[in-house]
């Protein structure tokens, strides 16, 4: 088995070095990067556009309610056959995974805010990998990536002001001296931008990259090479950035709500 693995990893390596030398490249094609807009609905005098970013996020959030929906119909045979399945024994470990997660990085008192946390998780794992089908990410706009930064920046000082208030503000305002006050409000307002970009920057590069690719490389090669380039931007780099953003956002929570 390992033989064949490493035979056929070789022959890839060969055949791509072939066409990559051999093979022109077509002239570059003019590549526009910016959001698609497909449209406009005016509610109420106030005019919503329709974009490629929310039509990304309607087939996400689609995606995710069907399981959702498929997840409850088939927990009601559960309960009444009681014997566990394959899908269930996956959710139970998924959720039993995320909630050791949440309390081990942000501590108990942050337990009630697991299933949010694991929305957002999921979420942001389907967002990142939809690309791997030709759709572009939503999180390769900031303005998906910064509103959900903001929402844990908000519940980051949530925590901090409902378990310690008086800590948390003097860790704010008066540490080490008060001098560094306006210091550490910078340092607070730069938790939701840093989330926001790190999560947009790296799925926006993915999707350049990917986009150069197909349109600079030989035809040929474009059936080659983004198989393995999708393997990494798409799924790899979108469950790592997902599971960064989620451990970051717990990680705060915990420092915000702990002594």
């Amino acid at each position: 088995m390992k033989v064949g693995m490493l035979i056929v990893a070789v022959l890839y390596i060969i055949v791509s070095i072939i066409f990559v030398t051999i093979v022109p490249a077509p002239e570059p094609e003019t590549m526009d990067f910016a959001i698609r807009v497909f449209g406009s609905v005016s509610i109420g005098g106030v005019e919503f556009l329709i974009t490629e970013t929310l039509l990304s996020t309607w087939i996400v959030m689609a995606i995710l309610v069907s399981l959702a929906v498929l997840v409850r119909v088939k927990s009601k045979k559960w309960v009444s056959t009681g014997k566990p399945t394959g899908l269930q024994n996956a959710v139970e470990f998924a959720v039993d995974a995320f909630s050791g997660l949440v309390k081990g990085n942000a501590g108990e008192k942050m337990a009630h805010l697991t299933p949010w946390l694991f929305t957002l998780f999921v979420f942001l794992i389907l967002s990142n990998m939809i690309g791997v089908v030709g759709i572009r990410p939503p999180t390769a706009d900031w303005g998906m990536t910064f509103p959900l930064a903001f929402a844990s920046f908000m519940m980051f000082q949530y925590a901090g002001l409902r378990y310690r208030p008086k800590g948390y503000l003097k860790g704010i305002l008066l540490e080490p001296i008060f001098l560094f006050a306006p210091i550490n409000i910078m340092g607070e307002i730069a938790k939701p931008v840093a989330l926001s970009f790190r999560l947009f920057g790296n799925i926006l590069g993915g999707m350049v990259l990917m986009s150069l690719l197909y349109g600079l490389a030989p035809v040929v090669l474009r059936f080659v090479l983004p198989i393995a380039l999708h393997m990494y931007f798409d799924l790899a780099a979108g469950a790592l950035q997902a599971f960064i953003f989620t451990v970051l956002s717990l990680t705060f929570l915990g420092l915000a709500a702990e002594d």
